[in-house]
Parts: C-alpha cells; sequence; structure tokens
C-alpha cells in the first residue's frame, strides 16, 4: 500500500517549513509520497518549495489562487499512491497522528477514515468557530440520516480512486462538505478516530469564515437533492 499526504498551500511561508519536515519524519507503515500544491502564493512559499529536494515530495504550482478544493483536486490528479489523506501546511493538525488513521484501513476494519477533532478551551479558535462547525456537522446527520461527528476535519482518509470517482468540484473550503456529502450519498459511513488540533486566529492566518458554513449547508442540501434525484432514477422501470 502506498500513501499519498496532499497538502494544499496557500500563504504559509511561516510554517510550510516545519509542516514539511513533520510530514516527511512520521514512521509510516507504508510507503508514501507528498504532493504540495502551491495554491498561488505570493509570501515566499514558491521559493521554500522549488528548494525541497526530497524525492518523496512532489510540487505542483498553481499561477493563482483557486482554492483549497482546486488545489487538492490538482494534487489528486498528481498522485500516484493507493490511499490519499489531506494534511494542510498550517501545523494545526499533527502530521504524527496520520499512522492512527491508516491503522483501521491496514487491519480491513474501514474504506474512509475521519480523524476527529476535540476542542479544549486551548484548541478552540472561538466560540462562533466551534459552534458553526457542530452546527453544519448536525445539519449533515440530520440531512442524511447519519452520525458523524466532525465533517470540517481536514484530516480525511480515503482510497485515491474513490476521491478522484467523488469529482469534487467546489473550489474552496466547500470542498470539505461536498465530499462527505457525497460519500454518505453512496452509502460510506466514515471510521471516525480522535486527533489533536490546535486552531489559528485570524492574525496568525486562519482563513475559514462563517460564510463558509453558509455555504457548506447550501452544498450539503444540493448533494442530498442529486442523491435522492439519482436512487429515484435507478428504481424507475
Amino acid at each position: 500500500m502506498k500513501l499519498s499526504v496532499l497538502v494544499p498551500v496557500y500563504n504559509e511561508a511561516a510554517t510550510l517549513n516545519a509542516a514539511l519536515k513533520r510530514v516527511l519524519d512520521v514512521d509510516y507503515p507504508c510507503d508514501v509520497e507528498v504532493v504540495v500544491v502551491n495554491d498561488g502564493s505570493v509570501d515566499g512559499t514558491a521559493a521554500i518549495l522549488d528548494a525541497v529536494d526530497d524525492p518523496r515530495v512532489t510540487v505542483v504550482h498553481h499561477p493563482v489562487n483557486r482554492g483549497k478544493g482546486a488545489a487538492i483536486r490538482t494534487a489528486a490528479e498528481s498522485a500516484g499512491g493507493d490511499y490519499m489523506i489531506i494534511c494542510d501546511a498550517d501545523l494545526e493538525y499533527a502530521p504524527e497522528e496520520i499512522p492512527s488513521l491508516l491503522a483501521p484501513v491496514l487491519a480491513g476494519e474501514a474504506t474512509v477514515v475521519y480523524g476527529t477533532r476535540t476542542f479544549g478551551s486551548h484548541t478552540a479558535y472561538s466560540f462562533w468557530y466551534v459552534l458553526g462547525n457542530k452546527g453544519v456537522t448536525l445539519f449533515a446527520n440530520v440531512l442524511y440520516d447519519c452520525w458523524i461527528s466532525d465533517l470540517e476535519t481536514c484530516f480525511k482518509l480515503m482510497p485515491l480512486p474513490l476521491y478522484r470517482e467523488l469529482d469534487v468540484r467546489s473550489a474552496g473550503f466547500g470542498m470539505e462538505a461536498e465530499v462527505t456529502g457525497k460519500l454518505l450519498v453512496r452509502g460510506y459511513r466514515p471510521y471516525e478516530v480522535p486527533i489533536s488540533y490546535k486552531a489559528r486566529s485570524r492574525e496568525e492566518g486562519k482563513k475559514l469564515t462563517w460564510k463558509d458554513g453558509v455555504e457548506a449547508l447550501w452544498i450539503l442540501t444540493r448533494e442530498r437533492a442529486r442523491g435522492r434525484e439519482l436512487h429515484r432514477s435507478a428504481t424507475r422501470p
């Protein structure tokens, strides 16, 4: 088995070197490659990536910023692994915990694994951020008649061919909702593994806003409606 770690990067020069080192230093239980997509950064990120000479790392540059979803789409197209996981370069997530998401896959217990965050007073960005995350997740649970704990988590691990099959088109942060909605419509219920988390503040580079939460609700509703229509079409004589 080979794992592709997909790293979308936009203006993360302050944390990029440390993030890549931590990703590469992990003791993985399988072969690994790291595919980094520089999404039109203007802060020196491109120069840092051009200096990387580790053979496990592939770097792709977007000439302009296109959004996280578009960056991950490019990374998935360039990757060559059997499985993939998304890992941001902002150090909010701990790359050292990736093997814990691989464990249920290697044991034959899961196909899709989500890293579920527990928000504590020292790890949450703000009350409204946490409430928004929980609200979007609850909305998905009601809409899809399921129970997941953290829809917006970055740590989503699944077969690379499955991710490509989902054909995620959301260019920005809406890709998190689109991925989850399309998985749930197809009958996948993510296996959940607890992970640590340390949110950044706006001053440190936090990019997610309330508008992304509203977009997530719309995307979840759209994908549920599409799933119902596909089901009706499949059952028509």
